[in-house]
């Protein structure tokens, strides 16, 4: 066959050949500091598979297990003690045979059975607290502390087989669970409540002593044996309480009766079956009247409340009967300090939510104006970014503390003796009951592992808490979310850093690690990658397709990649799974003008290649010695394109190259539209290692600005620096990064360049180059030419 080679043909050769000589050295100038910051998280995360899909949603087969509860408890105010008896009944939904159950003792966290009660160092300082030396004789000051099991049984009372280890229980099965069976059994259990407040230990659950009237707040949490959650990312999550890493549990329905002094109020986790018999029948009328009201309605009134205090009845007591359906916890509270007002929460679906307030009388001045319209106001916001609030009630307790439960939170907001309260009272007491319900979501809801991943219910928790804040107040105080906030943590020492993605347990700033950090990157993925709509409308499907069940960080990650067309590996390798700081630094800025005057010169560019001595590998010796003919010998035609010579007598050589550049110049007219364009040619590097869209405002002469955002993938090709060129219509004064402190740099010292030169540098410009290869020696020796 035949085959003639046009001009055309001749003139890409000549290009190709051109850009392979060109281009590595073009690539190497790109990419000498190209990392993996743009690498696909790949095996960073667990494979898909039928349980979690490759779009972050759960899978065809996912399943997970289900515990229901019927319990009896008895509090015992004056000896601060509760006695309890629960039924439980464990759907076994997995593809796994179950031989026993794990049960979570939260209440042996005091125990000195607890290693976490021994785990840290301690040291003589010249003045020694008394918590201190608490510290220091744990083991005899929690001897009275700890669960009590008494009896465990099967649903026919007859015994089962345990194991305690220090805050688990392990169940032996008399015969093996499998799937789709259910399996019932019965605790009898007791225990001391601790002073939450002034005890040797501390809690989230216990009791607060009120000295002046001799009376107490109880919080009741994480006072039951409750199941382990068993799922199919993790099998068992059976890892220790040690106080910080909180739950992962499993949903089911729960009836709980609470045996209490008459004088007592109760507050707690659902709906209560029997509240018009623990009411009289005026706060019974209040209540109903509570239900259609447009302003929180005192059920029980500060009047009221002040009367039981002083009453004190301890004798009588009266069950409560509270019923909770899907849900993954329990608490409760009770005291005779109580003031109780509600009102109602409309959903967008048209559900009514009752949102309450349970407060002592310290309490009374911030909580009565602020703290159930708070409750209203989160389920409303957090509703917008997620789902609609699925259950019938959202309760803040004021108990000097922050801990959050199913449909209830404990929060602090107490005012002075003379009722006064400053600014920063209000705005702590209203930020923590935002973060408490909004917790109602993350994780009650929407259900991960707090034991492993502190920042997916903190952390989320904290971001959408943000949002609620701004939507509250704008101007209120927020502790995170601005991108500005965090800046001080990540700038510090790289060895008080960890990733966002550490276990809880191990985290050493647990505020800005677990909170602060990935509010605000999820803050800024939001302003300032994404944009509002693409991040609103995933984080809402991450919600949705998450409500009920188990997430973890890879559903996270891929559904907000997923429901957006946004690759975020970049984003999550950064901020999640690495320790580097925003730092971008403008080093330099250098203003052009187009030379009106001149036009350039012909040019010459040389390069260089070496051509390097082919490896003689075995296969080209045997093709040679075989007399195989090769196509540039026989055809001499290939041999103007290419240089023939035999691999196995050349040694290396260096041969140089030269083009010859016309510049095809403008006309007059067309060089005129470049007469009045500023040309700024900025010069960046990335210190901080933290790659992140480089945000600009120009300033110009007249006073004007303007905004311009350069992509992330500017980094791709070289992580530490690049230099770029922008045309500005008016003359630029000065140039910023980062105005609006959106990015967390930590330096905004190198962030201006206000020194542009008074007047600019002068280039020449042309309409297009055209090339004239120029022979090198050794061509012309071998008599070589190669056309255009």
């Amino acid at each position: 066959m035949n085959l003639k080679i046009n001009k055309g043909f001749q003139r890409f050769c000549f290009f190709v050949l051109t850009f392979c000589l060109l281009a590595p050295v073009a690539w190497s100038q790109n990419t000498s500091n190209h990392g993996n910051k743009f690498e696909q998280l790949g095996t960073i995360l667990p494979d898909p598979n039928a349980y979690r899909g490759m779009d972050g949603a759960p899978g065809p087969e996912y399943w997970q297990q289900r515990a229901d509860y019927d319990i009896e408890c008895s509090l015992d105010v004056e000896n601060q003690r509760l006695e309890g008896s629960e039924l439980i009944t464990y759907y076994n939904n997995s593809p796994t045979t179950l031989k026993y159950l794990w049960l979570q003792l939260d209440e042996n966290e005091h125990s000195p059975i607890s290693d976490a009660n021994f785990a840290d160092g301690s040291s003589i300082n010249s003045f020694m607290s008394e918590s201190q030396l608490n510290n220091l004789n744990k083991k005899e000051l929690l001897k009275k502390y700890g669960c009590n099991i008494t009896k465990v049984t099967d649903g026919n009372d007859n015994e089962l087989n345990y194991t305690i280890n220090q805050t688990l229980m392990r169940i032996n099965l008399p015969q093996p669970l499998k799937t789709g069976e259910t399996f019932s059994f019965k605790i009898d259990w007791n225990y001391n409540l601790i002073d939450r407040v002034d005890g040797p230990d501390g809690g989230r659950g216990g009791y607060e002593y009120f000295e002046k009237d001799g009376n107490y707040i109880f919080t009741i949490s994480q006072w039951y044996p409750r199941l382990c959650a068993y799922t199919d990312a993790e099998g068992w999550q059976n890892k220790q309480f040690t106080g910080r890493g909180e739950f992962a549990l499993t949903f089911g329905n729960f009836v709980v009766k609470m045996t209490v002094p008459t004088d007592h109020m109760v507050g707690s986790t659902g709906e209560c079956l029997n509240i018009k018999d623990m009411l009289t029948p005026t706060q019974y009328s209040r209540w109903e009247r509570a239900k259609t009201a447009s302003e929180p309605v005192e059920i029980v009134t500060l009047d009221e409340a002040k009367a039981m205090e002083k009453k004190k009845q301890t004798q009588e007591t009266q069950t409560w009967i509270y019923k909770a359906e899907n849900v993954r916890d329990f608490a409760w509270t009770a005291s005779r300090k109580y003031i109780w007002d509600a009102m109602p929460h409309i959903t967008e679906e048209g559900k009514r939510v009752m949102c309450m307030s349970y407060y002592p009388k310290e309490s009374y001045p911030i909580y009565n104006k602020y703290s159930t319209k708070a409750v209203a106001h989160t389920l409303k916001t957090y509703s917008e970014f997620s789902i609609p609030y699925p259950y019938p009630v959202a309760i803040s307790v004021e108990a000097a503390s922050g801990m959050e439960y199913p449909m209830i939170c404990f929060n602090p907001g107490r005012a002075e003796e003379d009722g006064t309260y400053t600014e920063q009272a209000k705005n702590s007491a209203l930020l923590v009951i935002i973060h408490e319900v909004g917790h109602n979501y993350f994780p009650m809801i929407i259900n991960n592992d707090e034991r492993q991943w502190a920042w997916m219910d903190e952390g989320i928790n904290s971001f959408v808490q943000y949002l609620t804040e701004q939507a509250w107040d704008n101007n209120f105080p927020s502790q995170w979310g601005s991108a500005h906030t965090i800046a001080p943590y990540m700038g510090q020492e790289k060895n008080k850093l960890e990733p966002i993605m550490t276990n809880s347990e191990n985290i050493l700033d647990y505020g800005s690690n677990a909170y602060s950090k990935p509010a605000t990157a999820l803050n800024i993925l939001r302003e300032t990658i994404m944009g509002r709509e693409l991040f609103d409308f995933a984080f809402k499907e991450y919600c949705r397709r998450w409500a009920f069940k188990h997430p973890s960080p890879a559903d996270f990650f891929r559904t907000m990649e997923d429901a957006s067309g946004v690759d975020l590996d970049w984003f999550w390798r950064g901020w999640f799974y690495g320790i580097d700081a925003v730092d971008i630094a403008l080093d330099s800025a250098v203003w052009y003008k187009v030379d009106m005057e001149n036009d350039p010169e012909p040019q010459e560019r040389s390069f260089t290649q070496k051509v390097q001595k082919p490896f003689d590998d075995i296969s080209k010796r045997r093709n040679r010695e075989s007399g195989m003919k090769f196509k540039v010998e026989e055809d001499k035609k290939l041999q103007d394109f290419y240089t023939t010579y035999k691999p196995w007598e050349t040694e290396d050589s260096v041969q140089t190259n030269t083009m010859i550049l016309y510049n095809e110049t403008f006309s007059k007219k067309e060089k005129q539209k470049y007469a009045d364009k500023n040309f700024y040619e900025l010069h960046f590097s990335n210190k901080g290692g933290l790659v992140m869209p480089v945000i600009l405002e120009w300033t110009f002469e007249d006073g004007t600005t303007e905004m311009e955002k350069v992509p992330v993938e500017i980094w791709r090709k070289n992580e530490n620096k690049f230099t770029k060129v922008f045309m500005k219509d008016k003359v630029v004064t000065n140039i910023r990064l980062d105005p609006d402190r959106v990015t967390a740099d930590v330096d905004e010292n190198n962030n201006t360049w206000p020194n542009i030169a008074p007047e600019p540098s002068r280039f020449q410009i042309f309409k297009s180059h055209k090339f004239k290869e120029k022979l090198n020696p050794m061509q012309k020796a071998q008599g070589k030419k190669i056309k255009p």
